[in-house]
């Protein structure tokens, strides 16, 4: 792609905290929920015990199963970030409640009622696609995103969707946005990124080779389109300079 060109061939987002974000923050449900069984905790706490859980659970990616399987896995994986949470907020439940707990509190997040738009989504996609542009998503969320995204009424205005069940491996590593570009037919240098993650989605898309945005730094994702109208020729007359 010359210096002269309008932007991306390709946008890729990741979804939770960047495309779509929980209707409620995630503390205020664990408890509502664990309420349900006689547990008190503060939702700030169990939101608390929720992010210190998630950011130190294992990667939710498992390269040496078939992929029949995974669903089973990943259910298990969001199980223990579960009972790490209720231990570190000290909630305590003997196995049966907390079996019932955690199956309310997984089918809950599946259900696209449970999750919004982030303010300007739709349009975003929208407007890129009208130009011309691939859209896709590459996230570390589990395969219940899928029925989120269509759900939302997002899924039609996407190409792809990328899952760590896809590329058996999660971001911050290359061969997951490589997959993507895969997919796209496009070559890393024609696309853009844009998440809410540091590591994850920003550093994580510059190592690959594509250009990246931080969501936080766009009020509003209707802004994205122009942003990467007026800065991608820019990023890639620097990049083929080098």
């Amino acid at each position: 792609m010359s210096a002269a060109s309008a932007g991306p061939r390709a946008v890729l987002f990741d979804a939770a905290g960047t495309l779509i974000a929980p209707r409620e923050p995630v503390g205020r449900t664990y408890a509502r929920v664990a309420r349900g069984f006689g547990a008190r905790a503060g939702a700030q706490a169990l939101g608390d015990a929720f992010a210190s859980a998630h950011a130190a659970a294992p990667v939710m990616a498992f390269p040496q199963v078939p992929a029949s399987e995974i669903d089973v896995l990943e259910r298990e994986w969001w199980r223990d970030v579960v009972r790490s949470t209720f231990r570190a907020a000290g909630i305590r439940l003997n196995t049966t409640d907390f079996e019932v707990c955690f199956d309310e509190l997984f089918q809950a997040f599946a259900q696209p009622q449970a999750w919004t738009e982030r303010s300007g989504a739709s349009r975003a996609l929208t407007r890129l696609r009208e130009r011309g542009c691939a859209t896709g998503v590459v996230s570390n969320f589990d395969r219940r995103l899928h029925a989120i995204l269509a759900g939302l009424g997002l899924e039609p205005l996407l190409d792809i969707v990328v899952l760590p069940s896809d590329a058996r491996v999660e971001k911050p590593d290359p061969t997951i946005f490589a997959l993507a570009l895969e997919r796209l037919g496009i070559r890393a240098d024609e696309a853009a990124f844009v998440g809410d993650h540091r590591e994850e989605d920003v550093l994580g898309a510059r190592r690959a080779g594509l250009m990246a945005i931080d969501v936080a730094t766009l009020a509003t994702l209707h802004e994205l389109p122009d942003r990467l109208a007026a800065a991608f020729p820019v990023a890639t007359a620097k990049e083929s300079a080098r």
